[in-house]
């Protein structure tokens, strides 16, 4: 049973990376790596139901991912479906609201049934909202909401680019993880986590436990976010309405 519960920190992404060269370490294919990660997310997700997170959003797969070899591709084509046949009860049952971002138009068309089916099932459910990015680019998500709104004749700012992202509902991006030792953010949420506290592991992706995860949550809410204020600040939000407001002054 998990005691802590989160305060400042609500939204949280993760890139989960480490799992091809957690493989090749122990003399395996980088497939097997993605197979045993695949188990890890069920763990975290439930820690993240428990803790009080309002959102989790996991890069599984990106644009750029296209260029890696076919079998690893349908690989984590046949993860995500496995994910969604093994996870659909846990889901509907916490009333997490589940939605995949990005393009999944080259997925299999049972898996693309499976993924709309679990969304629209899932939609109004007032749990933990759980994201999988696949086929999924930051700069693709932002160019889409840009050329949405120019389309519907919308004037572009900051808060209809944010209206028209993949998934508005999610806001801003307070905490981002990226496992495996890399510190990139390697064009995931570029809109989302302009102000998002950033932590790197070198734990790999399949060694990745729930107890870590709480622990990076912990040391995280610790810290003190200002917004570009001098002192600590409640949410972006707050500073940017104190920003307008003192500006009015000048």
């Amino acid at each position: 049973m998990i005691d802590f519960k989160v305060d400042k920190i609500k939204n949280v992404a993760i890139i989960m990376d480490g799992n091809g060269r957690w493989a090749k370490q122990r003399a395996h294919e980088r497939v097997w790596g993605h197979i045993r990660g695949s188990s890890v997310v069920s763990n975290i997700v439930e820690a993240a139901d428990d803790v009080g997170l309002k959102s989790l959003t996991l890069y599984a797969f990106s644009t750029e991912n296209w260029s890696r070899p076919e079998f690893e591709v349908k690989t984590l084509f046949k993860l995500l479906k496995k994910f969604l046949l093994k996870e659909r009860e846990r889901i509907i049952k916490n009333q997490i609201q589940f939605k995949v971002i990005g393009d999944i138009s080259k997925l299999p068309a049972a898996t693309i049934s499976l993924v709309k089916e679990l969304e629209e099932l899932t939609e109004n459910f007032k749990g933990l909202k759980l994201s999988f990015a696949f086929g999924y680019g930051g700069r693709d998500e932002i160019v889409k909401a840009v050329n949405k709104l120019v389309s519907a004749g919308e004037e572009v700012t900051e808060e209809s680019i944010s209206r028209s992202l993949f998934h508005p509902a999610i806001g801003d991006i307070d905490l981002l993880i990226r496992t495996g030792g890399d510190q990139r953010v390697s064009n995931f949420l570029l809109w989302q986590i302009a102000y998002a506290e950033l932590y790197f592991t070198n734990t790999k992706w399949p060694e990745f436990k729930d107890c870590e995860f709480i622990k990076i949550l912990e040391t995280v809410e610790c810290r003190e976010r200002r917004f570009g204020a001098i002192e600590e600040a409640e949410s972006l939000e707050s500073t940017k309405c104190l920003a307008k407001t003192n500006h009015n002054l000048y």
